[in-house]
This record gives structure tokens, C-alpha cells and sequence, in this order.
């Protein structure tokens, strides 16, 4: 079984920066790809990061720019700049063995393993 962990969710000023941290292991864990999704209270969980196996990253538009993730084999790392009020939320990395344009979005199309989530707080 595909097991995910995320680390280093906390509270920050506004502007301010935060590092997130995902391990995946199990089964062909090292080349799967892996995402990072959000979810504020009375919200969908909404799509923030991918990363391929190959590590090309993606981002969705309300974090470019701001936010960069990268890997190093099963280890990923989500970087937090400028952070918002409106980035708080429970951060979750997931990871699974597709992706693409259409569906890499898609919690339950692309995404099959989850960690339990971490919470991240931006303060004004």
C-alpha cells in the first residue's frame, strides 16, 4: 500500500513564506507523481501543485508565481510565498500514477492516495 505523509504546516503573517513537506512510500513509490491540493472550511478541495515523476512542476493559477514545488525521488517540497489570508486552508499531497491536462485537477480522476493534511494559517 502507497502511504503519504505531509509535515510543516503552521501559521504565518501575511507576506510571509511557509515550507511544506510530502514523503510517499509503499509500492512503486518513486515514480509516481505527486500533488499538493487545498481545502478551506465550507470549500472544495481545490488543486495547488503537481509534480511529474520526471519533475516537471504545475501550478494552478491562483498560486503561480507565488508557490514552487519540487522533488527529490519520493520526497517533495511545496514553497510558500507571498502568502494570503485566502491561502489558509488544510494543505493535502497526494500522489498517483496519472496525470494529465484534463484531470490533473480532479481529486478523485488523478489522485488515489492521500496524507491526512496539515494545517496552514495566514494571518493579516
Amino acid at each position: 500500500q502507497v502511504h503519504v505523509v505531509e509535515s510543516g504546516g503552521g501559521s504565518v503573517q501575511a507576506g510571509g513564506s511557509l515550507r511544506l513537506s510530502c514523503e510517499v512510500s509503499g509500492y512503486t513509490s518513486s515514480i509516481l507523481h505527486m500533488a499538493w491540493f487545498r481545502q478551506a472550511p465550507g470549500k472544495e478541495r481545490e488543486g495547488v501543485a503537481v509534480i511529474v515523476s520526471d519533475g516537471t512542476p504545475i501550478y494552478a493559477d491562483s498560486v503561480e508565481g507565488r508557490f514552487t514545488i519540487s522533488r527529490d525521488g519520493s520526497k517533495n517540497v511545496l514553497r510558500m510565498d507571498s502568502l494570503q489570508p485566502k491561502d489558509t486552508a488544510v494543505y493535502y499531497c497526494a500522489a498517483g500514477w496519472r496525470v494529465t491536462s484534463e484531470y490533473m485537477w480532479d481529486v478523485q480522476e488523478a489522485w488515489p492516495f492521500w496524507g491526512e493534511g496539515t494545517q496552514v494559517t495566514v494571518s493579516s
